[in-house]
């Protein structure tokens, strides 16, 4: 299988923004849309070991953890068990601090998008050292939703159970009725704008009809390159809901009027 054949694999089961870079002798650099909340790229390496390929991060994720965290403490606690939990759950090995998973049966594509939703996992060992105050967005969103939409045609924390069984990837309030339903997500934060923009790749992936829509509490704060690549896959955004209130109010009745 040619490097050409294996990134079109890449892009047709992860991200059409996916790009392979040779670094030496049977050894690429995987060039992927995700990010850390910081906004820095995962590090995905794409390698011949033996007779076989393997996907690693060559030890910088645990390295990019330990800019806030101390190194012992991604072995103990809570956040040991959400490590051990993903890397059982994706067949990932910890070799020393590398990361690495074997590619089953030349499926490139699919382990692609296991390890990097394993990376992603686990970064959420940072949300345990973080102290956040509590915001009342959320709420003030829903409710806002719930005075404008019909109870018959919203669901909050939507997820799409044929396809996704586990509700990994969760829109906050799925708009019904439509020829092609709205996908409402909250965003808050760069950790959730960057779960939106994984759920709306997903959502591609199968096949799913829809308009997506993002209310951001303060699209300011989000970091930049986080929020571009989000821009990329969504279809409408507000900046703000306090001061966006009619607005939202207007492209919603465009809708649910028609």
């Amino acid at each position: 299988m040619t490097m050409h054949t294996i990134e079109g694999e890449f892009r047709d089961k992860v991200s059409s923004a996916i790009h392979i870079e040779a670094e030496g002798l049977d050894r690429y650099r995987v060039f992927t849309p995700f990010l850390f909340d910081d906004g820095d790229n995962l590090s995905v390496i794409l390698r011949r070991d033996n007779e076989d390929w393997v996907l690693t991060d060559e030890a910088h994720t645990y390295m990019h953890l330990t800019y806030d965290l101390d190194e012992a403490d991604l072995h103990r606690g809570g956040r040991q068990k959400i490590i051990g939990a993903t890397l059982a759950r994706f067949g990932i090995q910890d070799s020393d601090g590398e990361l690495t998973l074997q590619i089953p049966d030349l499926r490139f594509g699919d382990a692609l998008f296991s390890f990097v939703q394993a990376l992603l996992k686990i970064t959420d060992v940072t949300y345990l050292t973080r102290e956040r105050v509590r915001s009342t967005f959320h709420e003030d969103l829903r409710a806002f939703l719930a005075e404008r939409i019909p109870e018959n045609r919203r669901i909050f924390d939507w997820s799409d159970y044929r396809n996704d069984p586990q509700g990994m990837y969760v829109v906050d309030c799925h708009i019904n009725g439509l020829e092609r339903p709205i996908f409402v997500h909250a965003l808050s934060s760069d950790d959730r704008t960057r779960d939106a923009t994984i759920a709306l790749l997903q959502f591609e992936k199968w096949n799913i009809r829809f308009r997506s829509l993002a209310i951001f509490e303060d699209q300011e704060t989000i970091n930049r390159k986080v929020l571009a690549r989000f821009t990329d896959v969504s279809h409408r955004q507000f900046s703000s809901l306090s001061t966006n209130r009619d607005r939202i109010t207007e492209y919603l009745d465009e809708f649910l009027v028609a």
